[in-house]
C-alpha cells in the first residue's frame, strides 16, 4: 500500500489509509473517533508525535498516515509488538516463504500452549498451531518477527469470543455465527499476515515502538503528545492484563514463565497501571501532564464515565498550558461484541492543551 507523501497528506487521505488498519476488538479503541482526532492533529500541526498509551496502535498509525514522525509507547508488550509491526515497518515483511514456513510443520517439539491451555482456550488443533507458529517465529528477528507476532496476536483475538480472555472452556453459547469463531487459527494467520503487510508504507521517517511506563519515558520534546490512558471507572478498574493476558503471553511466548496456575484462565500476574485505578489515577495523570509540559500541545482522550472528571482534567491541564479546549463527542461503549452486548452511552472528551 502506498501512502501519500507527508507534505501532501489531507485528512481524508489519512483517514482512508488508516481505515485499512487491522482492528482488534479492543477496550478503549479510538477507531470511531478517528475523524475528530485527525482534525485536531491537523489543526495543531508539527512534525513529531508521541502516542503515550498506544494500546491497539490505531491512533499512532493515523498520525503516521498524516505525516508525523511517531513514537509509540505502551506498558504491555503486545502493544509494542503491534506498533512495531504497523507503525515502524516501511515495507511488507512477511513474504510468501515466511508465511508458508510459519503455517507448515513445526520446527521443534515445543508444546507449552497445548499443555497449559488445554480446555481453556481454542481447539486442540488451534493450540498445536500456536506452538508450531512460535517455533518458526522464534527464528525471526526485528520488525519481521514483530509483524509475524502481530498477525498471530490478531488471529488469537479474533478467534476468541468477545475478543477477551476472561472467559474459557465451552464457549459455544457465545457462538453468534461469526466467521471468525469458526475459522481455524492457521487460516486466520494467513489472512492477518496479509493485512499487516498491507499496513506497511514508508515516507522517509523513522518511527519507534517502546514498551515502558509512560512516566519513565525520556525527556524528549514532541510537537504533539497524545494520551489515551486507561479510564478508571468509579466502581471498578481498567485491567488490561485480566482481559488480554493471553495476548501478552503470546507476544513473547510467556518468557517470564509466570502463570497463575490457580486461575481458571491461566492468567499472568497483573501489570499494574496507576492510571487504571480511581485511587491513583489523579496523581498519575497530574505527573504525566507535568512531564510533557514542554510539548507544543497535549491532546488527551478521556471519558465522562471515568474519574477524575471534566473539571479536574481541565484545571490540571491548565496548570501546564495556558489554553485548554474541550471537545465533546457522544460515544457508545460496548461491553462485548455479541448481539446482547451491554452498551453504555457516554461522552468522549478530547482535551487540547497548548500555549
Amino acid at each position: 500500500m502506498t501512502a501519500p507523501a507527508p507534505s501532501t497528506v489531507s485528512i481524508n487521505a489519512a483517514l482512508a489509509h488508516a481505515a485499512h488498519y487491522p482492528r482488534l476488538r479492543y477496550m478503549g479503541s479510538k477507531y470511531k473517533l478517528a475523524p475528530q482526532l485527525a482534525s485536531v492533529f491537523d489543526e495543531l500541526g508539527g512534525d513529531t508525535f508521541l502516542d503515550a498509551f498506544s494500546g491497539s496502535g490505531f491512533v499512532g498509525y493515523l498520525a503516521k498516515a498524516m505525516g508525523f514522525q511517531v513514537t509509540s509507547n505502551d506498558y504491555m508488550n503486545y502493544g509494542r509488538v503491534i506498533a512495531s509491526a504497523a507503525i515502524c515497518s516501511n515495507d511488507p515483511l512477511l513474504t510468501r516463504e515466511i508465511i508458508e514456513r510459519i503455517t507448515g510443520p513445526a520446527a521443534d517439539d515445543r508444546d507449552f500452549i497445548q499443555r497449559t491451555f488445554d480446555g481453556v482456550f481454542f481447539t486442540a488443533d488451534d493450540r498445536v498451531f500456536l506452538d508450531s507458529a512460535w517455533s518458526h517465529i522464534a527464528q525471526l528477528e526485528g520488525q519481521t518477527k514483530d509483524m509475524a507476532l502481530a498477525a498471530l496476536i490478531l488471529s488469537a483475538a479474533r478467534k476468541q469470543p468477545r475478543g477477551v480472555f476472561t472467559i474459557s472452556g465451552d464457549l459455544s453459547h457465545y457462538d453468534d455465527g461469526r466467521r471468525d469463531l469458526r475459522t481455524p487459527l492457521r487460516e486466520h494467520f494467513v489472512e492477518h499476515a496479509a493485512k499487516y503487510n498491507d499496513t506497511a508504507f514508508g515516507g522517509g521517517l523513522e518511527h519507534r515502538a517502546i514498551k515502558g511506563d509512560t512516566l519513565s519515558l525520556e525527556e524528549t520534546e514532541y510537537d504533539i503528545v497524545y494520551m489515551d490512558p486507561p479510564y478508571a471507572p468509579p466502581t471498578d478498574d481498567a485491567d488490561y492484563t485480566k482481559r488480554y493476558h493471553f495476548l501478552e503471553g503470546l507476544s513473547d511466548y510467556w518468557a517470564a514463565g509466570e502463570i497463575m496456575q490457580n486461575t481458571k484462565t491461566k492468567k499472568i500476574p497483573k501489570r499494574h497501571s496507576a492510571f487504571a485505578n480511581k485511587l491513583t489515577a489523579s496523581d498519575a495523570l497530574r505527573a504525566t501532564f507535568q512531564k510533557f509540559a514542554g510539548a507544543r500541545a497535549l491532546v488527551v482522550s478521556y471519558s465522562s464515565n471515568s474519574v477524575p472528571g471534566l473539571e479536574w482534567m481541565t484545571t490540571e491541564l491548565g496548570k501546564v498550558k495556558s489554553s485548554v479546549e474541550v471537545r465533546e463527542v457522544p460515544h457508545t461503549y460496548s461491553f462485548g461484541t455479541h448481539g446482547t452486548a451491554i452498551r453504555r452511552q457516554a461522552t468522549e472528551y478530547i482535551f487540547i492543551a497548548k500555549d
